[in-house]
């Protein structure tokens, strides 16, 4: 049902502009907790994934061009507002230019509990503490291409259904299963200050029950090449990623199997964890 906007005070907007991340998430009610999808593929997938629209904002010069994407909406949502602003006071409600044409808020999806998800999993990334919304969406993007079959995100780590991450991810956030591992498995903001490695004192030995192999990527001395014999053959094999800068906490890498790195040449010692992500998801993954 497309409904022109007619002042930029509508409570209907408020989600794609007047609340914080924080109450997007809305830890308190999370059934009542939003996430904010752009662009017409990243919410076409968030509607092939079953996640509950709540409503679709199209800047006016985009509507044409939209179209596809709206009379989806008015097809399979009939009863949910498409609301359509002029392109000046769009551009003023979100404080950018919204070039992907359209916004989507959609209910955040329940999510799995880690147990459950590893019962079902060979290769599974673990992202401790990534704060960079680009590097959490970059990563999604590339175990979904290179066959993950989930992720792992500890409650340091910054929000996957965050617009940039959710972006970045072309949608794929949407795709991979994930879940958060370790004492709070909540989903805390990335501001609640969370000790570095507590995850891993329940997280590991979760991985471990059911019958992971947990490796982790940091440059030590004992650390083994990506292409040590065996580690690709591991039946389940778990690849824990760390921040950029600061790496793995210390108390998580003994609490791993074994400690893996790139080769590199040209003295180069790391590459950003999106990049390492793509290349540890490639060579580690399952066979056969």
């Amino acid at each position: 049902m497309i409904e022109k906007v007619a002042t930029l005070e509508d409570s209907r907007l408020d989600a794609y502009a007047r609340l914080t991340d924080p109450q997007l998430r809305n830890r308190l009610e999370p059934e009542l907790g939003l996430f904010i999808a752009e662009s017409a593929k990243v919410i076409g997938r968030a509607l092939d994934a079953g996640a509950e629209p709540v409503s679709l904002l199209v800047d006016d010069r985009r509507l044409g061009a939209e179209r596809a994407l709206v009379e989806r909406f008015e097809r399979e949502r009939p009863s949910l507002p498409v609301l359509v602003a002029p392109h000046g006071q769009l551009a003023a409600l979100t404080g950018f230019e919204v070039t992907r044409g359209a916004l989507a808020a959609f209910r955040r999806p329940v999510l799995p509990d880690a147990d459950e998800l590893l019962a079902q999993a060979r290769r599974v990334a673990v992202l401790e503490d990534v704060t960079n919304h680009t590097n959490v969406g970059a990563v999604f993007r590339s175990a979904a291409a290179l066959g993950m079959d989930a992720v792992l995100v500890t409650p340091g780590c910054y929000d996957p259904l965050y617009r940039r991450a959710l972006r970045v991810s072309m949608g794929t956030v949407l795709q991979v299963p994930w879940a958060y591992i370790g004492a709070d498995a909540s989903g805390a903001p990335h501001g609640n200050a969370v000790r570095a490695g507590t995850w891993s004192a329940t997280g590991v030995p979760l991985l471990h029950r059911h019958g992971f192999k947990v490796a982790a990527m940091a440059l030590r001395d004992d650390s083994v090449g990506l292409d040590e014999p065996g580690l690709a053959d591991e039946e389940r094999l778990a690849v824990v990623l760390g921040t950029e800068g600061e790496g793995l906490a210390d108390a998580t890498i003994e609490r791993c199997d074994c400690t893996v790195r790139i080769p590199m040449a040209h003295g180069v010692d790391s590459l950003n964890v999106a990049a390492a992500s793509a290349i540890a998801f490639w060579e580690l993954r399952a066979r056969g």
